[in-house]
């Protein structure tokens, strides 16, 4: 195994919950600030979903002391950068700035985790729910292959299941979230015990902790937050679900997603080595059959096959397929089944793999916001900031045998939904 680095951390619990990891590095003038809430769209109940990621929009329109566009200005007057991203188990918000800015970031983090209610009034909500709409109509619904996702929701979990609908939400429960109900959604969850805070970078621990107490130890715990809704699901679907999507696409693509063991565990790792091994960049399998050897597959701008990290419950692998322009789907997709037949997995395709995963990670870690938003990862999922070394010795410890015993109890034909998508042309002929 090559030598790794060692990233230095210290822990610490302020009296109110709060979970503040710091990583000092002095190799540049520049500070990471990096905050996750756990809660994501996992977390919502029938009739209010998208909540979590509206959030993530109305916690940049001003709070108690901070006015409506302040947030953006005064991180980006401080030569810093900023954003927020939602998924289905967290909700994250991030600054990087120059060090002798880490208080200005402290103190915006700070202000609208214990005072964005003085800011939420029907104007920013009916304002950000427009975005939020607009978002959704420009990704999703008029984007070419653009429900490809929501239909992976949809169809790889049982109804009603936390999973089974996507972060952005439905145009109804958009339309119909009253302002109470945001303000309920924000005092249930935005809560200092109910988050972790990393910072990363050119900062002394000490005088960091110190800022960090300044800012938020007067933000009062919440003390209980409600349990998500159920996610235990068997890590198998138990047949084949198929769905042929006209679109106004101008060439067909498959999609064909997997149930698998929910991230953190071992076996997860497993399926990560496996990803890499057929869909991970030139070298993998699927590329030099189906884009080289046997060109039915367009070149992919990324790994033709990915992992969903959830940790609620079982997670999904997704193959993304497009085909070239005068294939047919169904010949693309019998070629990509047989091929995802795993076999044996001879050493040079492990070591391709673990060479390709370890400068994933690295590059990853390499910077100082990437590193924040690891620890903050590890730290909220599974309490375990220390994870951010430890993991990749995990990943690089899988066998071949790992991945052919994972690779059997995943890519099976009673384990997959295969959406294809065709132009409506096409569709309608057929």
């Amino acid at each position: 195994m090559p030598t790794l680095p060692h990233y230095p951390f210290s822990l610490h619990t302020l009296d109110n919950g709060l979970r503040v990891v710091v990583s000092e590095e002095h190799l540049a003038p520049v500070v990471a600030v990096n905050i996750w809430y756990d809660v994501g769209s996992r977390h919502e109940t029938p009739g209010r979903t998208g909540f979590a990621h509206l959030f993530e929009h109305l916690m940049f329109q001003g709070s108690r002391n901070v006015g409506r566009t302040d947030h953006f200005g005064m991180i980006s007057e401080a030569g810093g950068t900023l954003n927020g991203t939602t998924w289905c188990d967290r909700t994250n918000y991030y600054e990087t700035v120059p060090s002798n800015h880490l208080e200005t970031a402290l103190w915006l983090e700070a202000d609208r985790m214990g005072g964005l209610l003085d800011a939420l009034d029907q104007d920013n909500l009916d304002n950000q729910r427009d975005v939020v709409k607009n978002e959704k109509r420009q990704t999703r619904d008029n984007q070419p292959y653009g429900r490809w996702l929501e239909l992976f929701h949809e169809l790889g979990y049982p109804a009603g299941h936390p999973y089974q609908h996507s972060t952005i939400g439905s145009m109804e429960d958009l339309d119909a979230a009253s302002l109470e109900d945001a303000r309920n959604f924000y005092s249930t969850w935005y809560a200092p015990d109910n988050a972790v805070l990393s910072i990363v970078g050119d900062v002394e621990t000490d005088a960091a902790l110190a800022a960090v107490r300044k800012y938020f130890e007067g933000i009062p715990a919440k003390g209980s937050f409600p349990d998500p809704p159920p996610s235990t699901v068997p890590s198998h679907i138990g047949e084949e679900i198929r769905q042929v999507v006209p679109d106004r696409v101008p060439v067909p693509r498959v999609f064909v997603g997997y149930r698998i063991p929910p991230f953190g565990t071992t076996e997860f790792d497993a399926v990560e080595v496996l990803a890499t091994i057929l869909g991970g960049g030139r070298g993998s399998r699927l590329y030099k059959s189906l884009v080289l050897d046997h060109p039915l597959l367009q070149p992919p701008d990324g790994n033709v096959l990915s992992p969903w990290p959830f940790v609620g419950g079982a997670a999904l692998l997704i193959a993304d397929l497009p085909a070239r322009e005068g294939v047919d789907p169904a010949e693309l997709e019998a070629a990509y089944h047989e091929l995802a037949q795993v076999g044996e997995v001879p050493e040079a395709e492990m070591e391709r793999a673990r060479a390709l995963i370890t400068s994933e990670w690295l590059h990853h870690l390499a910077t100082v916001d990437g590193r924040a938003d690891m620890f903050s990862q590890f730290t909220t999922l599974f309490d375990e900031p220390a994870l951010v070394n430890d993991m990749l010795p995990r990943l690089l410890a899988v066998t071949a045998k790992d991945v052919q015993d994972i690779a059997t109890q995943v890519i099976r034909p009673d384990n997959r939904v295969v959406l294809v998508f065709e132009p409506e042309s096409q569709a309608a002929a057929a």
